[in-house]
């Protein structure tokens, strides 16, 4: 069951990634963290009103509290979405104003957003005059060389105006043309001070930081200046990272998996899933990482990846693969 949107924690989430936080990887992350909040991939609000809405909105419940991301400009279709969103029991409608690739931009959404303040406000007024869930807004903290301070407080002071309380800030600005969105992620610098200011100048409001997170420690250091972190493709390339999530950040005393019970906890998933027409590489490539930094992390990654297309591939390529961590 989806917990009640007030009870949502922000204190430590796994970013919204394109191609790479389906269902499928987030009831694995789900198996190491109960309380992390998941993000769904983006969904163009064309998609959900023109394409197969159920296939873009279901998910295995166990994966609550997830929040589900929306990118779209145009505040009718963005209330039409929200309502579609809040009918699957998602718990929070999230708002993409913070992805650069030109694919994005030519739909008008994600960070070329950031330009038009009003417009981005007017979508979040629509959305939560149809919706009881929390609307949130992901961004960066600037694109191209609109990008000093006053401009970021007046893109959040007029998008809080209209109701939204939580912003995701990615501490990077875009360069909306001359960089690919990989570049975007890696090149501009990080800017943490700019995320700890605009919580000093907006206590009032939810400021959660993303952007170049490695580790539960920095995690935990940037909690004493904002009110969550975001983790993106660390929680994907090392995911065991989630496993003392709970612990270090909740105090829970659950014990903590093991790599090796992890993967036993995921087999009965694997096995419904081949039920169906899924392939078994549309799992196992989220479980690449788990071994991340262990001996016969490598013979777990080369068993997978040359063995899941295998014909008859099944569950038993899984354990395959595990006794290559047990020789070390």
């Amino acid at each position: 069951m989806s917990l009640p949107s007030k009870l949502i924690s922000r204190k430590f989430s796994v970013a919204p990634m394109l191609d790479w936080t389906d269902s499928r990887c987030r009831y694995f992350h789900r198996l190491m963290s109960k309380r992390a909040l998941l993000y769904t991939e983006m969904v163009t609000t064309g998609a959900l009103i023109y394409g197969d809405k159920h296939r873009y909105l279901q998910y295995n419940t166990t994966e609550n509290p997830l929040a589900f991301q929306l990118g779209g400009s145009n505040p009718n279709d963005l209330a039409q979405c929200a309502k579609m969103i809040e009918t699957y029991a998602y718990d929070e409608v999230n708002l993409n104003v913070g992805c650069p690739s030109d694919r994005v931009q030519n739909g008008r959404f994600g960070a070329c957003l950031m330009a038009e303040p009003d417009l981005v406000a007017e979508c979040v007024t629509a959305m939560k005059q149809v919706t009881s869930l929390p609307v949130t807004v992901k961004s960066r903290i600037g694109i191209d060389d609109r990008d000093s301070y006053e401009e970021l407080v007046h893109f959040i002071g007029t998008v809080a105006e209209a109701g939204c309380e939580t912003f995701i800030v990615h501490a990077r600005k875009a360069w909306l043309k001359g960089l690919s969105p990989k570049q975007n992620r890696e090149v501009p610098p990080l800017r943490y001070d700019v995320v700890y200011q605009l919580k000093k100048d907006f206590p009032h409001l939810e400021i959660i930081i993303n952007g170049g997170i490695t580790s539960l420690t920095q995690v935990e250091e940037l909690l004493t200046q904002v009110d969550g972190v975001m983790i993106g493709r660390e929680a994907y390339q090392n995911p065991y990272l989630l496993a003392e999530v709970d612990q270090r950040l909740w105090g829970d005393v659950r014990p903590i998996l093991t790599r090796e019970e992890v993967i036993h906890a995921l087999l009965p998933y694997v096995k419904d899933l081949l039920k169906t027409e899924a392939r078994l590489n549309s799992i196992t490539r989220h479980t690449l990482g788990l071994f991340h930094g262990e001996a016969g992390g490598r013979g777990w990654r080369r068993h997978l990846s040359e063995n899941v297309s295998r014909l008859g591939a099944d569950e038993s390529v899984i354990l395959e693969a595990l006794a290559y961590t047990q020789r070390g």
